[in-house]
């Protein structure tokens, strides 16, 4: 039986960067950063409130095939990635706050029929989605 998500993976063109940026800048923690055989890199970090969760911060390479890992680096470099959604109390202020710090949002915090949201791009050209949620129906989309 599935109990939950563990583990998601997020591609990056540095893990040292993003590694940096998602601990340095949104408050994540770090959680793993191993190398195993043949130079691969293992780097996982976690919101401290979601233990049971890990991102893996990933550069394209295998399992991808070569052709793969150049169309995700080019995404990647293009800003055209998805990326997370992220749960937060005030949309507004966490805008503001991560503002001061230099990242980069393409959309400011707008009014939604599901709360506030603002969307902005991680070093690596990932989108990254900051939702205040509130109640909503599918009334409230009409």
């Amino acid at each position: 039986m599935i109990t939950n998500i563990s583990l998601i993976t997020i591609h990056c063109l540095d893990q040292d960067q993003a590694k940096n940026f998602y601990v340095d800048v949104l408050g994540f923690e770090p959680r793993t950063d191993i190398t195993m055989g043949e130079g691969f890199r293992w780097v996982t970090v976690g919101h401290p409130s979601q233990p049971e969760l890990e991102i893996t911060l990933m550069t394209p390479g295998p399992p991808l095939d070569d052709e793969a890992a150049a169309f995700v680096r080019r995404q990647l470099e293009k800003g055209q990635s998805g990326g997370l959604g992220l749960h937060v109390d005030d949309c507004r202020k966490t805008f503001e706050e991560l503002s001061a710090k230099g990242v980069e949002f393409l959309q400011e915090p707008a009014e939604r029929p599901y709360g506030v949201e603002a969307v902005m791009r991680d070093n690596s050209g990932n989108w990254l989605v900051l939702v205040e949620r509130r109640e909503f129906s599918p009334a409230d989309f009409a």
